[in-house]
């Protein structure tokens, strides 16, 4: 009898291929209730996760014993309790690597629509209010020729630097450890993150989501920034105090912001939505055709390589 196992979300078909040989469930389109969820785990071998569900002893336990590996849909996996799952022997897997790059266009476009006030001009547009050009209207900062300070320097952080030389833009890093040779590879230098945000006049957020990185970037950080500076974060949103932030903008502490991620997703703080110095994507960052396709059967492969015996090709534990 085939294993069963549960996918959570619709997923590309790319991954559902992978997965022909198993008893697979796949709930709809929308995040699954909490409820829902515990009922559709109960006697499977393999989970397919995406980012919105909480992967929690309540849902290993609710899988029983036959759980063997939770296949995470993201190269983030704060949404599975790793240690729990290695007290059930249960491996957790993500996706690393298969989104990178296009995780680093939407953080080049956010950079660029926020510094360029697009969002305010589309709406200026679509409301039909525009009525003339002016020398003095809308006036945005440039990009190219300043200094990017990039938050994390991981894969993604480092294709965002690359990007950024190509604007001929001078890329300050900040990150856990020295990545040295990716510094020289990406021509780029490392800074402590007070001098970092001290300097930078645009700032990308890559880091992922720890206890450390909760409201890493918060009201004390926000006032250390020059008043031409944007702030990206394609990250995980809890690293930016949303409210902080919020201040800060409407305050013109600091020029704009782009954002792609929220602290409580999918509701976004009320004050942000009010500010027209602010870019907002609803969570996109790896969301091309190409790319999810990537992510939707390298996380069946893994789930698939487990449950033959096989080595996982990205495992994130033992």
């Amino acid at each position: 009898m085939a294993e069963k196992v549960l996918v959570t979300r619709e997923i590309p078909e790319a991954g559902l291929r992978v997965l022909e040989p198993f008893d697979v469930t796949v709930l709809h389109e929308r995040p699954p209730e909490r409820d829902e969820l515990l009922a559709a785990v109960r006697g499977a071998s393999g989970i397919l996760s995406t980012a919105t569900e909480t992967m929690d002893e309540e849902v290993m336990d609710a899988a029983g014993e036959g759980l063997r590996v939770i296949a995470n849909m993201a190269v983030g996996y704060d949404n599975v309790d790793v240690k729990a799952a290695g007290e059930r022997d249960v491996v957790v897997t993500n996706t690393p690597g298969v989104l990178d790059e296009t995780t680093a266009d939407v953080a080049f476009m956010l950079m660029l629509a926020a510094a360029r006030r697009l969002g305010e001009g589309e709406r200026l547009l679509r409301a039909g209010t525009w009525e003339w050009w002016g020398p003095k209207q809308l006036m945005g900062r440039d990009v190219w020729g300043k200094r990017l300070g990039i938050v994390g320097f991981g894969r993604i952080g480092q294709a965002v630097g690359r990007r950024a030389r190509g604007f001929g833009m001078e890329v300050l890093y900040h990150n856990r450890s020295r990545r040295e040779e990716a510094e020289r590879e990406v021509e780029a230098r490392y800074m402590d993150l007070d001098e970092l945000l001290d300097t930078a006049d645009f700032i990308s957020i890559h880091t992922p989501l720890t206890p450390e990185t909760v409201h890493l970037i918060g009201a004390e950080e926000l006032r250390r920034m020059k008043p031409e500076t944007v702030l990206v974060n394609t990250s995980r949103g809890p690293v930016i105090d949303e409210a902080a932030l919020a201040d800060a903008l409407a305050e013109r502490r600091i020029f704009a912001a782009g954002l792609d991620v929220y602290e409580n997703e999918p509701e976004v703080h009320p004050k942000l939505l009010e500010l027209e110095n602010l870019v907002l994507a609803p969570h996109i960052g790896s969301a091309s055709v190409e790319t999810r396709e990537k992510m939707a059967a390298l996380a069946a492969e893994n789930l698939a390589a487990v449950l033959r015996g096989e080595e996982p090709k990205t495992p994130v534990n033992e």
